[in-house]
């Protein structure tokens, strides 16, 4: 608990916009029929599923996500081969950004190489122990995807306090 007012104090005195500490992180694990969404907490210490909605429901539901949360930072995948060379899906992905970023233009946006997080939330559902019925729920391993791509990014070297 004291940590955690710490960490509040500090990024009140230290953050250029007041407000800014006690807005979220949105993480974006884009997908051609699905999308997972992960989000932090106000603090942005915790990295937390949110949902997977159908890709074509995504600016729907993040417009009434957004008049009730305070976002400060988008983070999409950003799908790599394994020489570093962008895969496939990224051709899907571009546009996605662009309207994203024209709907959203005061949310600053990062991207975040997210090879192997679908193999990652694979082994997290198997780790703890959930039945091969509910490993098959593919909008679930997009949620669980979606919050490794937030945790890497919190862990990473691109997270200011």
């Amino acid at each position: 608990m004291l940590t955690t007012f710490v960490i509040l104090l500090i990024k009140k005195y230290f953050c250029q916009n007041s407000n800014e500490y006690m807005a979220r992180i949105l993480a974006i694990d884009y997908g051609k029929k699905r999308t997972g969404i992960a989000v932090t907490d106000e603090l942005q210490i915790i990295a937390s599923g949110l949902t997977t909605v159908n890709t074509k429901d995504f600016f729907t539901f993040i417009k009434k996500y957004l008049e009730n949360e305070n976002v400060a930072l988008f983070i999409v995948g950003e799908p790599k081969q394994m020489d570093y060379t962008p895969s496939e899906s990224e051709a899907l992905i571009v546009p996605f950004i662009k309207k994203l970023q024209e709907k959203y233009p005061n949310i600053p946006m990062k991207r975040i190489d997210e090879r192997f997080t679908s193999k990652m939330a694979f082994q997290t559902m198997i780790d703890s122990g959930m039945s091969k019925k509910k490993r098959r729920n593919k909008a679930l391993l997009d949620e669980i995807s979606a919050t490794i791509i937030l945790q890497t990014y919190l862990n990473g070297d691109n997270f200011k306090i």
